[in-house]
């Protein structure tokens, strides 16, 4: 696989990242540059790991994997969102992050929108690519644009909180519907 293939690869998979980094970004109030690290690291993280496991799967298990993936990723980001939603509307919004990136809510976010990089993975193992040069790509390049993406949704989020968080909410549950609407109608 090409270096600029891998690329287009890389951003591809990390796109839903930044996107719910965005997300993210509108709910920090404080220690933006801390907070935007840690989201980076923790979605450029597991778009690393994601690929390394599907590649070590291989075709073994992409049948148990495949008929489900779309289900948990919508699942996950569905009740991310809406919960979301729910607290931009609550009265007392104020005290509802306080601020703060949620580790909780930061992990099952990497997870949900790493799915689509396990299947990449599983085909990185049938094209036999390079692994460990594809891993550290796809990583970094998530990194970069989550931290991007956090920096963004806070710039905008300080200025319009509430609409920011529907907006949020409701990008979080887009991402869960494209990704569900995407494997029904493959």
């Amino acid at each position: 696989m090409s270096i600029f293939n891998l690329l287009v690869v890389a951003v591809g998979v990390s796109a839903d990242a930044f996107a719910v980094s965005l997300a993210q970004g509108v709910r920090i109030r404080r220690h933006l540059h801390r907070d935007a690290l840690l989201v980076a690291l923790t979605f450029g993280l597991f778009q690393a790991l994601m690929p390394l496991l599907g590649w070590l799967l291989g075709a073994q298990f992409s049948s148990f994997i495949a008929p489900i993936d779309h289900w948990v990723a919508f699942t996950l980001l569905l009740l991310i969102g809406g919960k979301m939603l729910w607290e931009a509307f609550r009265a007392d919004h104020s005290e509802q992050t306080n601020g703060r990136v949620r580790p909780r809510e930061l992990l099952l976010l990497a997870v949900a929108t790493s799915i689509d990089a396990l299947a990449v993975g599983l085909s990185f193992a049938f094209l036999h690519v390079d692994i460990v040069p594809a891993v550290i790509v796809i990583g970094v390049i998530t990194a970069a644009l989550t931290y991007l993406g956090v920096v963004l949704g806070h710039r905008v989020g300080t200025r319009f909180q509430a609409p920011a968080e529907v907006v949020g909410g409701l990008v979080l549950i887009g991402i869960g519907v494209k990704i569900l609407v995407e494997h029904l109608t493959a």
